[in-house]
């Protein structure tokens, strides 16, 4: 995801001299290009991540669409006072973008596990958090931002992840992508696990249910839309996200089904518990640890699809 990033990026800085990317001394391998064509438009700001945020807010503050770069935890968690008070409270037109959500940066270790970003970036005020579920998505996200000048969160995946749509395929912020239809069971991701969520579907049609899929690429504002209308049409609801289950896409759920006041479906989060990870491993051996690879996640599924085709 953060190659397409970049390209699209790239393609939109060439006719906008607004747009400037801002990282904190890392990424060279995917932002260099970026750098050699734009000098103007690029900055290096070193390791130093809250005044980055600073920079990155007081350019947008003077007519910039301001980038900000850096691995998930740095530029949200490291400098969160500067995001909040200079970046939301004068809801300055920055994009932060986080490559390696989840267990992407596995084998560094739970400083480098981004797992409680979305609930964190969730919570303030004026925010727009985006987690692309494939390339396609990333591209058409990183263009929705530019043209919303509202303070955006991007969660990327580090590298390598399957391509699901077509190339034609409709996004706008805070509506839900439609993947599969289905009757039986909604399975409702975010981010990376998109395409876990396509096969996913693909293994429950084989025993008979069919799963609707949507990828809620954007956790806020969420498409409350789409959650009733799956409370409404399907027998049973599933989140899917590699990140904590509070407070990110299934707290986001959770919250609308709760507050409907007259929808009663089964439900349920699938995700990381609430503790650091003391494993390092690849990104696929720690999902696989916490219940998130497709065998894992079937299992814990059968509770739910037993009430499901009650």
């Amino acid at each position: 995801m953060r190659a397409a990033f970049i390209r699209t990026l790239s393609e939109l800085a060439e006719h906008d001299r607004r747009i400037t990317l801002i990282v904190g001394e890392l990424g060279f391998g995917v932002v260099e290009s970026f750098a050699e064509r734009f000098p103007k438009q690029f900055l290096n700001a070193g390791v130093a991540e809250q005044n980055m945020t600073g920079i990155a807010a007081g350019m947008a503050l003077s007519g910039k669409v301001v980038f900000t770069y850096s691995i998930a935890n740095f530029p949200t968690l490291r400098c969160l006072e500067q995001v909040r008070n200079d970046v939301c409270y004068h809801n300055a037109n920055v994009k932060i973008v986080a490559v390696g959500g989840g267990f992407a940066y596995g084998s560094l270790g739970m400083t480098h596990h981004a797992t409680e970003d979305l609930a964190i970036m969730r919570t303030l005020p004026g925010m727009v958090v985006v987690a692309p579920g494939d390339p396609v998505e990333a591209d058409l996200a990183t263009r929705a931002v530019v043209s919303d000048s509202r303070p955006s969160y991007l969660r990327l995946g580090r590298a390598g992840e399957p391509t699901v749509h077509p190339r034609g395929v409709s996004f706008q912020l805070g509506r839900a992508i439609t993947v599969r239809n289905g009757d039986d069971l909604t399975l409702i991701s975010t981010g990376g696990l998109l395409h876990t969520s396509v096969q996913l579907a693909d293994r429950l049609a084989k025993v008979g249910f069919s799963a609707r899929v949507l990828s809620m690429h954007t956790v806020k504002p969420l498409d409350t839309e789409a959650v009733l209308a799956a409370a409404r049409e399907t027998r049973a609801i599933i989140t899917l996200e590699e990140h904590s289950v509070i407070g990110g896409l299934g707290g986001a759920v959770a919250e609308v089904l709760a507050e409907s006041g007259e929808l009663r479906v089964p439900f349920k989060r699938l995700g990381l518990p609430s503790y650091f990870s003391p494993y390092v491993g690849s990104q696929e051996f720690l999902k696989a640890a916490y219940g998130l690879s497709l065998d894992g996640i079937l299992l814990s599924l059968k509770p739910v699809l037993d009430l499901a085709n009650t």
